[in-house]
């Protein structure tokens, strides 16, 4: 039998070093967002939302509502190539890196190209691929969870790298990755997706953003979705050589983004400060929860994300269907590794609800 897995707001606050009582905590416990009760961590939403100045911007910007958003546009535009050293004509804009994925596919892939895939890893880039008639080839992730660069090094239309890896939160160490860009034909690009860039602690990763100065077949993804808290805004961009970047905006509609998401992303990447207190959050609540899982004697992959991948041992879908039951939604079953429960790293409160459940779950 497992043991008693409620943990008490003082335990909690003990736990993450943070002195005998929650009010001690180094961040605030916000009361968990709700949808009939429940708790999602479902999605690898970020729980804290945008940083105050992007909530200022997204009011602001409504009194511009009637007017189109190419103005906002290029001042984004502006201010991320300045983040990242970059000429604003290396810069694509998307509705959610969603759509930068999707111009992506749209670009390099047809049915004579086939697309490179990670087994698992974000589908969406393989659902949009598939539209367009184009053959999706996956390659299963390595023993440690990272990407099997020699088995995707291969002459493709595009090569999908998702690092840190959605579903497994594991990173592909740079050495590896640059090996891949390397190698391949320069008629194969490869597109890095860093959605959870900004939560990564480990040395062994970078981003790719700087190596396309030297490979015009790299496309670097990011959104504003994760460490930004602006999933429902859609906003992402897209990072690359300005012929490469060129073909891409050929096959984007006009106008995509809403004139309020491109305000408040502007306002988050000049508030380096929430993207700090979003990564120490995450890492303080993701220690805590490992050392709830270890006491329950459960492993799990090493998190460089906001989410977490646990092995029950066994089907998961039973784990799921039981912890919805007790109103914690966690994440669904990924083919690949039908024993690995995904879970977002959610609030303090959050994550004390999901352990409590899970650890229910278990004993059944």
């Amino acid at each position: 039998m497992l043991d008693n897995t409620n943990v008490s707001r003082r335990a909690f606050a003990q736990l993450l070093g943070a002195g005998a009582a929650v009010a001690a905590l180094p961040f605030p416990i916000a009361a968990a967002p709700r949808s009939n009760g429940a708790v999602r961590l479902s999605a690898n939403e970020n729980p804290y939302g945008p940083s105050p100045a992007a909530m200022r911007a997204m009011r602001e910007s409504l009194g511009d509502a009637w007017r189109y958003p190419d103005e906002a546009g290029d001042a984004l535009i502006e201010s991320i190539a300045k983040l990242h050293g970059l000429s604003t004509d290396q810069v694509i804009l998307g509705d959610g890196s969603s759509e930068v994925l999707k111009v992506a596919a749209l670009t390099f892939l047809d049915r004579d190209r086939p697309l490179v895939v990670a087994d698992p890893t974000f589908e969406a880039i393989a659902a949009y691929a598939s539209t367009i008639g184009a053959d999706v080839v996956k390659v299963p992730l390595d023993a440690s969870y990272a990407h099997d660069v020699a088995g995707m090094a291969k002459d493709a239309g595009l090569i999908y790298v998702c690092n840190p890896n959605n579903p497994t939160a594991t990173i592909t160490p740079k050495k590896a990755l640059r090996s891949l860009i390397d190698s391949v034909p320069r008629s194969t690009t490869v597109l890095v997706d860093e959605a959870y860039h900004h939560y990564v602690t480990s040395s062994d990763y970078e981003s790719v953003i700087p190596l396309t100065s030297t490979y015009p077949n790299l496309v670097v993804s990011r959104t504003f979705s994760k460490i930004y808290g602006m999933a429902g805004l859609r906003c992402g961009y897209g990072i690359g050589q300005q012929a490469t970047i060129d073909r891409m905006r050929k096959q984007q509609a006009w106008d995509s983004m809403n004139i309020v998401a491109l305000s408040a992303a502007r306002a988050s990447l000049a508030d380096a400060d929430h993207v700090t207190r979003g990564r120490q959050r995450n890492s303080k609540t993701r220690a805590w929860v490992t050392g709830q899982l270890d006491r329950l004697g459960f492993k799990y992959l090493p998190s460089e994300a906001n989410f977490m991948m646990v092995d029950v041992r066994n089907d998961v879908r039973p784990v799921i269907r039981a912890m919805r039951e007790s109103g914690v939604h966690v994440g669904r079953l990924f083919p690949a590794l039908p024993h690995h429960l995904r879970v977002t790293i959610g609030t303090p409160e959050q994550m004390q609800r999901f352990v409590a459940a899970f650890g229910e779950a278990m004993k059944a």
